[in-house]
């Protein structure tokens, strides 16, 4: 097929391309060409070919066939690897049938063991792993005999090398494969095989060494040579592998423990070979002999923290540790500096060129971690250890009790602290060159929190601390002795009191008892940050951090504006001995100083701007990314702890946040940090902000107007600050800007739960600030429209901001018209409650909820939308509020969405509702309850008035609540309607809404009406509208009990009776004329 028509045959629609192992072959070639066109129209036609019976196994045809171009098999090969992923398992859509997975299998081990090409054998290898965690043992039953026969017919020095190989690369991915199975079936599929594997893998592992070692001590470095110690390489990284993973009680196998000890033997011998300074290897022997050590210092730090007691009581274990400890030592003999003295000169000496980690560093780091994970398995037991059995707990104390005895003892510990301190804290030539040369890298690597695991400074800094904390009696007292020794003016030896700070600023937490951290830092600290010698700025640095981490343990109020004295000094620019890393350090730090609980403005203020304008300077300087964040957030801490005092300082910090803002192009991290900082700012300044507000809300504009492409990234962010500047702007003197966006909401709430709760909030707080323009037609149905979409989706806590937003609307409907307007505002709110199907849903929930409390097995169902607890008293809460502003309009509602006989509706509606009024806890939840079924009275319904007895025993439990411990019986303790009444109502007033709020609460029913008295004026009303006391009592008095009535005349409430009538005769009987 000529490229023109295989391009016609390209251009095809997927059903007219017919799957045909020819045309694959054709479509392989197109995808893996250079042409743009063709690998775009290949691609598109193997996706549609992926779901296509026989497409894999085609696939894998191709790939076994040595006479197509490596890129083809390559192509083909990925192909068949990715659609394992998708289409292998049984219950996969369009999965791969039973026929073709079984030609697969049949093919994939020939076609490992016989590829002469690396790369392709290694992607079939992944593929053969794959299957093998699907199919084994279930469908593949002997997949790993197979492999493990190859294995030991290729072993010998006769046998076929290249299939030992291929083999070993094979059993590696095969463990890998099921190593990192989330499921625990993979992982005990790979302990059941483990003893079948161990064995043959460590005796080719083991024969493989001998001959590569015999060869070396020979001098024989033959064509096979390499190819040896590259098979056991593979070897031991396969078995590295299964012995941690393979084996729950891996010191209860007799085959690992004869594997273990001669891979302890084989680190001794490889670490002879790497330590010999006269070894004749050649590089690239060197090199696989490093790959040796490496992998088996791995096995040793994953054994010892994944199966510890185990890694205790295997052979040779804790001599195998001391081992790495004297390797720790001798690399700490060259690890740091000793001296700053000339000729050294920063940049040339030392390791100072080193690209690359030298092997004997990264076996030392492997050393540190675990000793750490000895320490642990003594002092931290229980994170370590899993007690399962007796038996698993005998070993576990057994293995603690060798460690401490043969391992911490008191002189090793004091020379493993010594050691780290004297030579792993000690800076390196390599980070002297870097401060000058790369300032804001090496700062960023040293400060931004680099992983211990990978470091040996980071590591040997942890391994400090677990012995500080655990061996105090040992180390606190030498420690000591060190740092008086070194800490004093006349002691120029800046490396060595480097070192003995870090340490002691390390161990504040143990150490604050045992020093005068304000003696030192008055006496000694001041005037050595202030010293112009060569590598004082060394001093420097360690000074901005030793204060940092003293801060919260040993530095008095009296000595704070000396610390702020000593920053301000640290920062600032024009003294030469404050470089970058001096001055980004510094600032750093200071964050863990205002960020401290005892911080106090009246201490910083002195040094305030100075501070701020130095950090503001070193923010625009500096050129990371990452710094400029690390920055912002020290400035960002100092303005929330400075809170009101900060405003003095706004017009700075807003002058840096501007250009940052424009100069970060698509860094949206960087953008998050400016958006974070200027709500701090907003919310620190309080009502005091004002006049940046409108300035603040063209940020937030910016990002939440439709189709904005920050928005993406920015949007929580950005809906903080809308929030906090609605929340401290002055009703009377916010910007009208401020009501710009509000339209930007309903597009918002379609995008669900994420910022569904916080643009609730948002619209709430503009109710209370602009209620007029939440109340217009333009807003308030599409409003109530996104609020009926979500009302059912919701979690019960955004459910309640929902329902009091909407309670909020309801009461502003009320507030924005006067006299019988009134009416006419609620009735349009219902009208609109009822269009959006908002009310319709309340009502939902309610039945739903009567249905779950009145209905009993067998007869009962879960309805499919119900209501409980707290978020049912807020539904009740919003038709409470609508009947106490209209209680026509609630019933003509009612009537309207009801989909049975109205009188019914209302009937099952009030029994759930006087039974929930039962279970409210909240007095305030049960007055307005309250409030909303006495008015329903009103009306003159029977299926109201003749609830009577539910209404008088509602009244009698509500009133007695809110009377307890009130002297006045007719008081009611929410009753704030008396003028001169300045009690707040529990609103802490500590912005401007939440004075808005203080109102909005003053002008609720619940606070300034009397419920005792609005009982009595809606009863008497009651009585008159129907005829009198005598008409009332034949209608409806006379269905309620005795003691019901007696009980509510007792509240005093209709006072001695009507006329003069006594409530009731001296016999305890009632009499029912009120």
């Amino acid at each position: 097929m000529d490229p023109v028509e295989q391009e016609a045959v390209l251009e095809l629609p997927g059903e007219a391309n017919p799957l045909t192992e020819n045309l694959l072959l054709h479509v392989l070639r197109s995808a893996s060409s250079n042409a743009s066109h063709q690998i775009q129209t290949g691609t598109k036609q193997l996706q549609r070919w992926e779901t296509t019976p026989g497409y894999y196994s085609s696939l894998q045809a191709i790939f076994i066939d040595r006479l197509q171009p490596l890129e083809v098999r390559y192509l083909a090969i990925i192909q068949l690897k990715n659609g394992i992923d998708k289409y292998w398992r049984k219950t996969a859509q369009n999965a791969v049938s039973k026929d073709e997975k079984a030609l697969i299998r049949s093919r994939l081990l020939k076609g490992s063991i016989d590829e002469p090409d690396t790369r392709l054998a290694l992607q079939n290898a992944l593929v053969v792993a794959k299957v093998v965690r699907f199919e084994y043992p279930n469908d593949w039953p002997d997949a790993i005999k197979q492999i493990l026969d190859i294995l030991q017919s290729s072993a010998p020095p006769d046998g076929n090398q290249l299939h030992l190989t291929r083999a070993l690369l094979m059993f590696l991915y095969i463990i890998k494969e099921l190593t990192t199975g989330r499921l625990m079936r993979t992982r005990s599929t790979l302990q059941t095989i483990a003893s079948e594997i161990i064995d043959v893998l460590c005796s080719v592992y083991i024969a493989k060494v001998l001959r590569w070692q015999n060869s070396l001590r020979d001098g024989n470095h033959g064509n096979g040579f390499v190819h040896e110690i590259e098979q056991s390489v593979l070897a031991i990284r396969a078995l590295r592998r299964l012995l941690v993973v393979g084996y729950e009680f891996a010191n209860r196998d007799a085959g690992v423990e004869r594997c273990w000890r001669l891979i302890n033997h084989h680190f001794v011998d490889f670490l002879g070979i790497t330590t010999n300074e006269y070894s004749p290897v050649s590089a690239n022997v060197q090199q696989l002999v490093d790959k040796h050590l490496m992998q088996i210092a791995k096995l040793h730090v994953e054994m010892a923290q994944v199966h510890p007691a185990a890694f205790v009581l295997l052979p040779d274990s804790l001599s195998i540790v001391r081992t790495y400890w004297g390797l720790i030592a001798r690399v700490g003999d060259t690890y740091g500096l000793r001296t700053l003295a000339i000729p050294l000169k920063i940049g040339t000496d030392g390791d100072a060129e080193d690209e690359e980690t030298p092997i004997l560093e990264r076996l030392a780091l492997k050393g540190l971690l675990l000793m750490r994970a000895c320490l642990k398995m003594v002092f931290y037991p229980a994170q370590t250890f899993k007690y399962r059995h007796p038996e698993d707990k005998v070993e576990q104390a057994q293995a603690k009790d060798l460690i401490k005895a043969e391992l911490l003892t008191e002189q090793t510990v004091r020379v493993m602290a010594e050691t780290i301190v004297s030579r792993f804290f000690v800076f390196r030539a390599t980070d002297l060159r870097q401060w000058e040369t790369e300032p804001e890298e090496w700062e960023r690597r040293e400060e931004g929190g680099e992983e211990y695991e990978f470091t040996i400074r980071a590591c040997s800094e942890k391994l400090f601390l677990d012995l500080i904390k655990n061996f105090k009696n040992v180390l606190i007292e030498p420690l000591l002795g060190v740092f008086y020794s070194v800490a004093t003016l006349e002691n120029e030896n800046i490396l060595q009191k480097d070192a003995v700070y870090t340490a002691i600023g390390l161990a504040a937490d143990i150490l604050h008892e045992s020093i005068d951290f304000n003696g030192f830092v008055s006496s000694i600290l001041v005037n050595e940050v202030v010293k112009t010698q060569l590598g004082y700025n060394i001093i420097r640095r360690r000074a901005s951090i030793m204060i940092a981490q003293w801060i919260s343990v040993g530095v008095s109020d009296a000595n704070k504006p000396l610390v702020y004295h000593i920053f301000r000094s640290l920062l600032n620019k024009h003294d030469i001995l404050n470089d970058q890393v001096v001055r980004v350090t510094a600032g750093r730090q200071f964050k863990n100083i205002a960020d401290h609980w005892e911080f106090k403005f009246e201490h910083f203020a002195p040094f305030a701007r100075d501070i701020l304008n130095q950090l503001l300077e070193l923010t625009m300087e500096v050129e990371l990314s990452e710094t400029k964040i690390a920055l912002l957030n020290t400035i960002g801490s100092i303005i929330e702890r400075s809170e009101v005092n900060i405003t003095d300082y706004a017009m700075s910090i807003m002058n840096l946040l501007v250009p940052l803002w424009d100069q970060s192009g698509d860094d949206y991290l960087m953008k998050q940090t400016v958006v974070a900082t200027l709500t701090r700012l907003a919310n620190a300044m309080r009502s005091l902000g004002g006049p940046y507000h409108a300035f603040l809300l063209k940020t937030v504009i910016s990002v939440v107007e439709p189709n904005s492409p920050t928005q993406v990234y920015l949007l929580d962010d950005a809906l903080e600050l809308w929030s906090t500047i609605l929340v401290n702007s002055d009703a009377h003197l916010a910007p009208p800007e401020l009501v710009y966006p509000l339209p930007y909401l309903i597009p918002l709430f379609a995008q669900g739960s994420d910022v569904l709760r916080k643009c609730l909030e948002i619209t709430e707080s503009y109710v209370l600030l602009y209620p007029a323009d939440v109340l217009s037609d333009e807003f308030r149905i599409p409003l109530l429209r996104s609020l009926s979409y979500w009302i059912k989706d919701l979690k019960p806590e955004a459910a309640r901001i929902l329902t009091h937003l909407l309670i909020a609307i309801v009461r502003c409907a009320i507030n924005c018209f006067e006299g019988q307007i009134a009416h006419a505002g609620i009735q349009r709110i219902v009208g609109d409650l009822l269009s959006t199907g908002l009310l319709d849903k309340l009502m939902e929930g309610l039945r739903g909820a009567w249905k779950m409390h009145h209905t009993h097995w067998p007869n009962r169902t879960t309805p499919e939308y119900y209501v409980d607890g707290q978020l049912e008293t807020d539904y009740f809460s919003v038709l409470a509020r609508i009947a106490f502003a209209d209680p026509r309009a609630l019933v003509a509602a009612l009537t309207t969405i009801s989909n049975e006989d109205a009188d019914a509706t209302v009937d099952w509606l009030l029994e759930e509702w006087f039974s929930h009024v039962e279970d409210i806890p909240d007095p305030a939840d049960q007055k307005l309850m309250c409030f909303g079924l006495t008015r329903l009275m009103e009306t003159g319904q029977p299926w109201i008035l003749g609830k009577l007895q539910s209404l008088m025993s509602m009244w009698t439990t509500v009133v007695t609540h809110l009377q307890e411990n009130m002297d006045d019986p007719n008081a009611d303790c929410f009753d704030r309607s008396d003028p001169n009444d300045s009690s707040t109502l529990g609103v802490e007033i500590e912005n401007a809404e939440q004075g808005r709020r203080e109102v909005y609460l003053r002008t609720d029913p619940l606070y300034s009406v009397n419920l005792m008295e609005f009982i009595r004026v809606h009863l008497q009303e009651a009585i008159e509208a129907a005829g009198g006391e005598l008409q009332f009592r034949e209608l409806w008095l006379d269905r309620v009990d005795n003691d019901v009535i007696k009980a509510f005349l007792g509240l005093g409430i209709m006072g001695e009776g009507v006329n003069g009538m006594p409530a009731d005769d001296q016999s305890g009987n009632v009499d029912k004329n009120m």
